[in-house]
């Protein structure tokens, strides 16, 4: 039998939890519950089970009239449907519990729950979520293939089917998925996958399934720093819990998902036989030119987004973004922080909720923000969103007091020296000249910042050192004065002549490599900055005000060019030239369409479809991933051999010290082998 937990409430058989004094009692949280004593089976467990479901339905909207009937209320509280994730989230447990252990419930609750289902589904049919949205339709996909299983409804089950194929296809567009990189958010998708591949009677979706989470898996293996355990960033989400707990690991996450096959053990190579110096880049969304890169060191990671989460018309989704963000070691205390933030009046990281009920535990981001990153060096710039603007434009007629960009480092009485122009910081708040060179020096990491033109909308507005909840900022204002409008911020308006300027220049350096900050300082003080800008003029339809930033040293340079006027990238450029958005490109893995594909020695030929290959040659593992709908000719040649096929659908080949295993939708013809030995082959037929 198993504990109930400490915040179980009897009277409701629900989990209660509080928030400013409010109860609040979350159906899914409950359903999850329920879904571990189905799953225990003790007698005493599938009862309590039974009447914790019953309570869950009870939350269910069942009017005819409702246009969410089928849905669920957030919170058992809530008086009407508002957040509308919420079925995916209950028919995500509600559905498992019937399709694995249907027997060990009584007639009267699993009637009650088919019954729920069959409106879960319709409401989740009416819904049809975006593409964008990855975790929400990728719980579309697995309910609905699922739940049209388990209640024998065979549209419904071709309907998720036909939206995975959809979701993989439209994210082959760009590289991985739209909702990018995310502590929290990738291992939902990888779970749900997992639990598609797993439970779904259709192999074939099962096997498209399981090779989305590989893909998924090797993106996630490339940003997992071997040291401080962290996933690197950029994020498209993030959240207080999963940023500032200087006690997470996501490698102990990986670790596990390799022990129990959740993803494939081949994988833990990417994360134990690496470079020591890494760049990855890859892309989320060509079409909006959302990109994100991250370099590794053994002393930190790096990470910065070409630009925030900007798929959906939520405004706490953008506010979710994590753009810039590094993790570094400190040796004899705990791994430390940097991540930058625009924050508006007095609001600091936390201080919003989606909804009444919800924690704060929002990363809160009030800025648009555009970036480029070259390994240790990047350029971030970021324009205010006003409290009440929208992603389309600036709300200038909201009144603000404070408008800035912070620069953020975690555990202020962690922070070893901070130097400018050479000369050490005694005491806090401290002011920062604008052409200074700055170092922030912490643990192992070096942090250099150089500033490029940052707009006074007021007088006098401040840059300086502060002292925050503990942490240490480096604050970037554009306004700090009394409360006003910003007439001139106001888009579309007749005073518009653009946004305002706020941007840095940031590098990270080890700090066994130089003899002090003070030598690292006059390094980054040594290149030269580049800061152009059209002048300001009244803004009339097409028109644009171009803004161009850039830093060069030795070999170095990089850059970016944005129109204030649109807030639109127009470039990126680094010392390898343009940014062409690639899908996956890094020392040890590559991702195209061209229909050839070549890492580490390792060589796939195939359709011209999304492919991907990632090549060890110290561990002997080479790994190859075609993501085409029908079988095309495949080969894989790697150091040690080569396999060939007459035809190949989804899946994905491995070759692991002359092992070779094969699993696809689809195969023709049987696979020729040479140099290894052919171990398994799965397809949907098998």
């Amino acid at each position: 039998m198993l504990t109930l937990p400490e915040n179980f409430d009897p009277e409701t058989d629900m989990l209660a939890r509080e928030v400013d004094g409010r109860h609040y009692r979350s159906p899914r949280t409950a359903l999850q519950l329920a879904y571990d004593l189905v799953q225990n089976g003790a007698r005493e467990d599938l009862d309590q089970a039974e009447r914790t479901i019953h309570a869950v339905l009870d939350c269910q909207e069942r009017n005819p009239s409702d246009p969410h009937r089928g849905n669920f209320l957030w919170e058992r509280e809530d008086e009407v449907v508002e957040d509308l994730n919420a079925v995916q989230f209950i028919l995500f447990e509600l559905v498992p519990i019937l399709t694995q252990w249907e027997d060990r419930l009584s007639k009267a609750i699993s009637a009650r729950m088919r019954e729920a289902v069959r409106l879960g589904l319709e409401e989740i049919e009416r819904i049809d979520v975006h593409l964008d949205y990855t975790n929400i339709v990728l719980k579309d996909i697995t309910n609905s293939v699922l739940g049209g299983e388990l209640l024998k409804d065979r549209r419904i089950r071709k309907r998720g089917r036909d939206k995975l194929v959809r979701w993989l296809a439209y994210t082959d567009e760009s590289g991985i998925p739209s909702e990018y990189n995310n502590p929290g958010y990738a291992a939902v998708a990888i779970r749900v996958l997992d639990r598609l591949y797993r439970l779904a009677e259709d192999r074939q979706t099962a096997i498209r399934a399981r090779t989305a989470a590989t893909r998924l898996g090797l993106s996630y293996a490339l940003h997992l720093h071997p040291k401080t355990g962290r996933l690197a960033g950029p994020y498209s989400r993030a959240y207080l819990d999963t940023i500032f707990d200087p006690a997470r690991s996501e490698l102990e996450t990986a670790r596990q998902w390799f022990e129990s096959d959740i993803l494939p053990d081949w994988l833990s190579n990417v994360i134990d036989i690496r470079p020591s110096h890494l760049r990855v880049i890859e892309t989320a969304n060509a079409s909006r030119g959302v990109g994100i890169s991250t370099y590794h060191t053994p002393a930190y990671d790096f990470g910065v987004a070409s630009q925030e989460l900007t798929t959906q018309a939520n405004r706490f989704i953008a506010l979710q973004s994590n753009v810039c963000i590094a993790h570094f070691t400190r040796d004899d205390a705990p791994n430390g922080l940097f991540t930058t933030r625009y924050l508006t009046n007095d609001h600091w990281v936390g201080d919003y909720r989606q909804t009444p009920s919800r924690d704060a535990n929002l990363l809160a981001e009030e800025g648009r923000f555009h970036g480029v990153q070259d390994g240790p060096r990047a350029i971030g710039v970021y324009a205010p969103c006003w409290p009440s603007a929208t992603k389309s434009g600036v709300d200038g007629w909201s009144r603000c007091r404070i408008a800035r960009a912070a620069l953020i480092w975690d555990r202020r009485d962690l922070i070893d020296e901070i130097l400018i122009d050479g000369a050490p910081v005694t005491s806090l708040p401290h002011d920062v000249p604008r052409d200074a060179t700055i170092v922030v020096t912490s643990g192992n990491v070096h942090f250099g910042i150089r500033l490029f033109s940052i707009t006074d909308l007021g007088r006098n507005a401040p840059i300086r050192f502060v002292e925050r909840h503990g942490n240490l900022l480096l604050e970037l204002s554009n306004y700090e004065g009394p409360e006003k409008t910003f007439w001139e911020q106001a888009h579309p308006g007749s005073f518009f002549k653009g946004l305002p300027q706020c941007g840095f220049y940031l590098e990270l350096g080890e700090r066994e490599e130089y003899g002090g900050g003070w030598e690292f300082g006059e390094r980054v003080a040594d290149g030269l900055i580049l800061d152009e800008c059209d002048p300001p003029s009244t803004h009339y339809e097409g028109e644009a005000r171009v803004w161009q930033l850039g830093y060069a040293r030795d070999n170095m340079i990089i850059g970016l060019e944005v129109d204030l006027m649109t807030w639109d990238l127009r470039r990126r450029w680094t010392r390898d030239g343009d940014d062409d958005w690639p899908m996956l490109r890094c020392a040890q893995a590559r991702q195209s369409r061209s229909g050839k594909v070549a890492v580490m020695g390792g060589e796939l030929k195939c359709g011209k479809q999304a492919a991907w290959v990632y090549g060890c040659k110290k561990g002997k593992v080479w790994a190859a991933g075609y993501h085409g709908k029908t079988p095309k000719p495949l080969t894989f040649e790697t150091p040690q051999g080569e396999v060939s096929l007459k035809g190949m659908a989804t899946g994905t080949i491995v070759w692991d010290n002359r092992r070779v295993t094969i699993q696809a939708t689809e195969i023709k013809g049987k696979p020729k082998v040479e140099g290894g030995e052919l171990v398994e082959v799965i397809t949907a037929k098998s």
